[in-house]
């Protein structure tokens, strides 16, 4: 059984619970991230930290626990858990038990939750996905909240549609993000990404970053109707890492496979997380 850390202690999963009175459960107030290992190192963990304290200071809900007391309980969480030989890390701050129902108090509770990491299906990789685009735009987009209704709701819509993944339209047009990844596109030779209004992951941060001699890079405004013009698409996700679009709604991307270019960023990213496993988890 898994091994999870509430608020200073470390629990089976079965014991880990929080007030039904938590705001978190009643308000769907909170904030959280998510990052994966290799070789049972978390994936820049560092930054997914920055990013959760960034969420909560984004939303107002003060922590009570430093980032070096929250990396700590991340290794400790993952050390609690020898089991898994690849883990999914999930942290989440409830905005705890507040007297009016309402109104944080400072009585926010952390998780950390470590989780087997699953294999996703070959064929998103080897063939392409189908992803769907939806009319949304995310209350504050640079936090990433435990508040996921639109998400739940768009993914159930993919589902529908037999595609893997909603990606957000705002109401000027343009293409977003994910409900849980970043948008990704190649023409004539250029890496085109989406720079506003969305939650910059850790994934596409850790792209920028290693394909910035490989490729020229537009970050921009990018328009629904430019979908058809795109030679490739692809979406990543700290789950997902890099996965090859081919359809979205109805249109057919390019001839309907991934390219080469896709191809090439795979091949990148996937030396790049082999060599950052080797580190091991001490340089975490």
């Amino acid at each position: 059984m898994d091994i999870y850390y509430v608020d200073g202690e470390f629990l089976p999963e079965d014991q880990a619970v929080l007030s039904v009175k938590d705001i978190a459960v009643l308000r769907g107030y909170g904030c959280f991230d998510f990052m994966r290992t290799y070789n049972r190192r978390a994936f820049h963990l560092d930054a997914h930290i920055d990013r959760l304290l960034n969420s909560a200071k984004l939303i107002g809900l003060d922590l009570r626990w430093s980032k070096d007391e929250i990396r700590k309980a991340v290794i400790d969480t993952m050390a609690k858990n020898p089991q898994h030989a690849e883990a999914n890390i999930r942290l989440v701050v409830t905005g705890g038990v507040s007297s009016n129902g309402v109104v944080p108090e400072g009585k926010g509770k952390l998780l950390v939750m470590v989780t087997e990491k699953h294999g996703l299906p070959d064929w998103w990789y080897n063939d392409g996905a189908k992803v769907i685009t939806v009319d949304v735009e995310r209350y504050i987009p640079g936090a990433k909240s435990i508040n996921y209704m639109n998400a739940v709701m768009a993914n159930m819509e993919a589902k529908k549609q037999d595609a893997i993944e909603a990606i957000y339209v705002d109401r000027d047009n343009r293409i977003l993000e994910g409900t849980t990844t970043n948008f990704f596109a190649f023409k004539d030779g250029k890496l085109i990404t989406t720079g506003e209004d969305i939650l910059s992951g850790i994934t596409r941060m850790v792209l920028l970053d290693i394909l910035k001699d490989e490729f020229e890079i537009e970050i921009r405004d990018i328009k629904k109707d430019e979908l058809n013009d795109f030679d490739e698409i692809f979406i990543t996700a700290s789950n997902k890492e890099i996965v090859p679009v081919v359809k979205i709604d109805d249109l057919v991307i390019a001839d309907g496979k991934p390219g080469a270019n896709t191809r090439k960023v795979m091949d990148l990213f996937r030396a790049y997380t082999a060599e950052y496993g080797k580190a091991g988890e001490a340089a975490a």
